[in-house]
């Protein structure tokens, strides 16, 4: 039995969408733990961000691509026709082709989302030498780097589980849903682009502002303005908005009659459907609560007030400018 194979057998389960979510989330530690040996023995945090993004866009890939993964290696087992790969086209066509057209459009969110911030944050850390202060206590401790890197698979799997979820949904589950689109897909795919949106321009806003300081085209020493004068994290604000709207598109089908019996969890009736809302809300929820409690806006404004709490300037801009929520 090949390797392929004893994988696949060992992550089977009798419940279609546990033989897609578990090994997914699986490849999230799995893609961590190989970034991580390297990056120990080196003592460099250069490539973690990026890590973060592969690991995303890999088990965004698997959980979409797996079940025809597994139906081929059972064709081939027996020496049978192994079935086509799923037509991306004819998902977003909405004439079929093994995927649905929101599994492809909430993947393709997800991978466009994680190439965008993995290359703006890896070359960020590159003009930095390499360096990141979070790991400044970190990087000389096999153990607690060898943590960041389980911790960032914790980060992937819980902010993925809406689209893990909905991606481990059998093809049958798609095929009873009404063709229309939904209220859930109209503001699930605006929060997206809005959140999305927000926190590219904060972020181009944030680099040019430095650009120009390394050059000396102004003195300032905080940004106040644009986006960053409407809020004073407008970048946490967009990541928010863009895992709610993600959240809201997956929930609004696995919430459904044909996504609950698809999850497993028709015989619950309100209890299954509150159940599912939580597994796709566990990914905004857990991205507010890092960027609340944990590594965003703590870090961020404790290092702000302890260089400028005593300007008047800044506690007028931090008077002024609400922390979170815009103010337009």
């Amino acid at each position: 039995m090949s390797f392929l194979n004893s994988v696949l057998h060992a992550t089977k389960f009798s419940s279609p969408f546990l033989s897609t979510l578990v090994p997914s989330i699986g490849l999230a530690y799995t893609v961590q733990g190989f970034a991580a040996v390297p990056s120990i023995i080196a003592q460099t945090e250069r490539f973690y961000d990026l890590s973060g993004s592969l690991t995303y866009i890999s088990c965004t890939a698997l959980s979409l691509y797996l079940p025809t993964i597994r139906a081929r290696a059972a064709a081939a087992a027996v020496g049978g026709v192994k079935p086509a790969w799923p037509s991306i086209l004819s998902a977003l066509a909405g004439i079929g082709g093994g995927l649905n057209w929101r599994q492809v459009a909430l993947s393709a969110a997800v991978s466009i989302w994680a190439t965008r911030l993995g290359t703006y944050l890896f070359s960020r850390i590159t003009a930095d030498n390499g360096a990141d202060s979070r790991f400044d206590n970190i990087r000389t401790s096999p153990p607690k780097f060898l943590g960041a890197f389980f911790a960032q698979a914790t980060w992937v799997s819980l902010c993925l589980m809406p689209v893990l979820a909905l991606n481990a949904l059998p093809a049958s589950v798609f095929a009873t849903l009404p063709a229309a689109i939904t209220l859930t897909d109209i503001v699930g795919a605006l929060l997206f682009i809005g959140g999305l949106s927000f926190e590219v321009t904060a972020d181009r806003q944030k680099n040019k502002w430095v650009q120009e300081k390394k050059t000396k085209k102004h003195s300032e020493d905080f940004l106040a303005r644009g986006l960053w004068s409407k809020s004073r994290h407008p970048n946490y604000f967009g990541e928010v908005t863009l895992w709610t709207g993600i959240a809201t598109l997956a929930a609004g089908v696995m919430v459904t009659n044909a996504g609950q019996v698809g999850m497993g969890l028709a015989a619950y009736g309100l209890l299954g459907q509150a159940a599912a809302t939580a597994m796709a809300g566990v990914s905004p929820a857990f991205v507010a609560l890092l960027l609340f409690k944990v590594s965003g806006i703590p870090l961020s404004e404790g290092k702000y007030d302890k260089r400028y709490g005593n300007r008047k300037d800044y506690q007028e801009w931090k008077k002024n400018t609400p922390m979170f929520f815009p103010k337009f």
